[in-house]
């Protein structure tokens, strides 16, 4: 663990306890996860009591009201476990879903639901992305009518991770045709077993295969109005709101996930013997591995500066944007140089970078592609 400026005791401690319960609690089990395609749910209950699932949310719901770098800790961790879909089921639950209750949620339904999504006992996702509408926000078609008591919501939502297991989904659909797209999204908070509302299918994926990835479909399926999440048709803006932490939630995983990698690999060509030698000792070898070792390195200084900026409430959107595109990218540069370091034992399954790599793929895609992120980096240079 390398010392930085922006993290003090608290951030360390945090740190080295999240390290000690992947090494333990993760990665002996991690396989079988992966051929389950999911992570059990008693896995995220024993992260919730000791803590880990609710670093940033008040301590009157069990939380530790941390900051944004505290996230960064347990993000960077979650993707040195090297079991991307791990990692992924915890993190939407932590910051990419249950954030919009926290930011959102009014007091009588953070008091409803807020103390499970810390304890690990109300699991959680977030239904945006549509067959047509990805990074494309207010172009989705899901939509919403009121009726007495509350609304209908009908249409389909794709790619949602947690979709298959989770309590409760934070659902954006559209509430105004005649708005512009921008003011015509409402989020709602539909719980697991509403009526009209169903998992259309598990999907199968080639990577993060130890998380659950599902299509949800919402046929005249009732919102009571005490689940309406936030303002009415101001739901574009809180999806924009949470972009900011999720992409760097995103970012600090490939920095994880990156630098185990290189960790791996050093090793492994510091004892593959080749050539009356190690690989270790093959100029072009080294050089390679100590070029994406600086690159990881300079990711990681960019991230935890952006994450500060972010804790210091200051405007940080191409700073943040930066770091998605750029480390979602490195991420897939790192593991194709490890892998082929790894030679043919790293393209079997039994190797864990034959895993990761796969992972790492969809780094550069999901929470916001890699040239959606570069065009907000553009509009404000």
């Amino acid at each position: 663990m390398t010392d930085s400026p922006y993290f003090g005791d608290e951030h360390n401690e945090l740190r080295r306890q999240i390290r000690r319960f992947v090494e333990t609690e993760v990665v002996p089990q991690g396989e079988a996860w992966e051929r389950e395609g999911a992570t059990p749910r008693e896995v995220l209950r024993r992260m919730g009591g000791l803590g880990f699932l609710g670093i940033r949310y008040p301590e009157a719901y069990g939380g530790s009201a941390m900051d944004t770098l505290a996230t960064m800790v347990l993000a960077e961790e979650l993707g040195r476990s090297t079991f991307g879909g791990f990692a992924i089921t915890v993190l939407v639950h932590t910051d990419m879903a249950s954030p919009h209750l926290a930011n959102a949620g009014s007091p009588e339904q953070q008091e409803r639901w807020m103390p499970g999504v810390v304890s690990g006992e109300t699991i959680t996702a977030v239904a945006v992305t549509e067959p047509d509408a990805g990074s494309d926000v207010a172009g989705i078609r899901t939509h919403a009518v009121q009726t007495r008591g509350g609304w209908l919501l009908n249409g389909a939502k794709m790619f949602i991770t947690n979709g298959v297991h989770a309590d409760l989904t934070f659902v954006a659909a559209k509430t105004e045709a005649d708005e512009p797209r921008s003011r015509s999204v409402t989020i709602f908070a539909v719980e697991k077993g509403a009526e009209g509302f169903r998992v259309g299918r598990a999907l199968d994926k080639m990577g993060w295969r130890s998380s659950d990835t599902a299509e949800l479909v919402f046929e005249d399926c009732f919102v009571p109005d005490a689940n309406v999440l936030g303002d009415v048709h101001r739901g574009f803006y809180a999806i924009m709101r949470n972009f900011q932490n999720e992409r760097l939630v995103l970012g600090a995983q490939c920095i994880g996930e990156a630098s185990k990698a290189l960790e791996m690999t050093v090793d492994y060509v510091r004892q593959r013997k080749a050539f009356g030698g190690t690989l270790w000792d093959k100029q072009a070898i080294r050089q390679r591995l100590s070029q994406r070792l600086a690159e990881v390195e300079a990711g990681r200084q960019l991230l935890y500066h952006s994450a500060w900026l972010d804790a210091q409430g200051r405007d940080c959107v191409k700073e943040v944007s930066m770091v998605k595109a750029y480390c979602g990218e490195l991420v897939n540069r790192v593991m194709y140089d490890c892998q082929q370091f790894h030679g043919g034992f790293g393209y079997m399954r039994e190797a864990a970078i034959e895993r990761m790599t796969r992972d790492a793929r969809v780094q550069a895609i999901g929470g916001g592609a890699t040239e959606v992120m570069l065009e907000e980096v553009a509009k404000r240079v």
